[in-house]
């Protein structure tokens, strides 16, 4: 017995033996491997690389920073990054058949930084508020200060949607629009083909992760700007996906409808709410202008003030709206409401971009700040 077991076990051997000289040999090295790399006139230090190659199971990317270096595998070719500071960097990609079998593309990227802006083109003035208020708590607040989103906070939403977000919208949400770097989220619309959509952007949430009922919250950010772009920081009640929209309520902190049409304005800034009145859907807004300049060229804090009896809008400390939420019909917002963070494009508001906007376009998040009453 002892033997045939012997003789049974060389047999396997025999045959892994001669499988994995077969899968090797059948084994294809990929070929004609090209990178294309654009570097953004927009938005300072963002490179957009896309590698091609032939019998390519997946990509690898090596991208000096500095004095680090950043890795990163992608199964499409499709990467993008934001550097840090100008210079000259090198630029290692990879096209894989396995871990081990690959061919290899090297070259360098020069990059210079625009004068007025940090190295990723995000503004360096801007609106402040403080990390305490009289008679407030701070309760939560996401200063952005890690290496990524942090998904014991955030969501993402991808995809389309439906009917395109329900507005008509034209972009596709991706996960990886989205940034966190040197203390600042960014999400960044692109044009870019995905499915059927002609551009690509990021929308996330707090949903069933951090949600408020009453307080007040400033969010820091600089927006982006040009025609069909729609940038939005805003609040669903956290029943939405039970019972749905409007029905659920809504409160738009800030939205920018990008362009100059009629109430259209890179430098305009909306707040509304949206709710059911007794089976009829129902909204009330208001907006500001700045007396100069765009929303785009510093940063701005979009602010509530929100108890049982109002919601209040603010920018730079500025109130615009006011809102009475007292009514028998307005009880949605008496609950608790989560918050979502998007740049959308296209839509029924701001319309399709046009000749004169360009891509990419950005907006920028210094932090969120949740206060409630003590």
């Amino acid at each position: 017995m002892l033997w045939i077991n012997k003789i049974f076990a060389l047999s396997i051997l025999l045959m892994v033996v001669s499988c994995s000289e077969e899968e090797s040999a059948e084994l294809v090295l990929p070929s004609n491997l090209a990178v294309n790399i654009e570097i953004s006139a927009d938005i300072d230090g963002l490179v957009d690389f896309k590698a091609t190659a032939l019998n390519a199971n997946y990509f690898s990317f090596y991208l000096e920073d500095g004095e680090s270096l950043h890795q990163e595998e992608s199964l499409d070719g499709n990467l993008s990054y934001t550097y840090l500071n100008t210079g000259r960097y090198l630029v290692k990609v990879r096209a894989h058949a396995t871990a081990s079998q690959f061919i290899e593309w090297v070259d360098s990227i020069t990059l210079d930084r625009a004068a007025g802006s940090s190295a990723r083109g995000i503004p360096t003035t801007g609106y402040t508020t403080p990390l305490s208020y009289d008679n407030y708590s701070l309760v939560w607040n996401d200063e952005f200060d890690g290496k990524q989103l942090n998904t014991d906070y955030w969501n993402f939403e991808l995809g389309t949607g439906e009917w395109g977000w329900g507005n008509n919208e034209l972009q596709y949400y991706l996960r990886e629009n989205v940034s966190v770097r040197d203390g600042y989220l960014s999400i960044t619309a692109k044009e870019q083909q995905v499915a059927n959509s002609a551009y690509t952007s990021s929308r996330i949430t707090t949903q069933t992760k951090k949600f408020f009922k009453y307080g007040r919250v400033d969010i820091r950010a600089a927006m982006p700007a040009g025609k069909g772009i729609w940038p939005a920081l805003w609040m669903l009640g956290e029943s939405h996906a039970s019972i749905g929209w409007p029905k659920c309520g809504e409160i738009d902190i800030m939205e920018m409808v990008g362009g100059n049409g009629v109430g259209l304005g890179d430098n305009k800034v909306h707040g509304t709410a949206h709710w059911d009145a007794n089976g009829q859907y129902a909204s009330s807004g208001n907006s500001y202008i700045l007396s100069q300049g765009k929303l785009a060229d510093e940063f701005h804090v979009y602010s509530i003030i929100w108890d049982s009896q109002l919601i209040e809008w603010y920018i730079d400390d500025v109130k615009y709206n006011s809102l009475s939420i007292t009514g028998s019909d307005m009880s949605e917002f008496q609950e608790e409401f989560f918050f979502l963070f998007n740049v959308a494009v296209g839509g029924n508001w701001p319309g399709s971009p046009d000749q004169t906007t360009s891509f990419p376009q950005s907006m920028h998040v210094d932090y969120l700040r949740v206060f409630q009453k003590l």
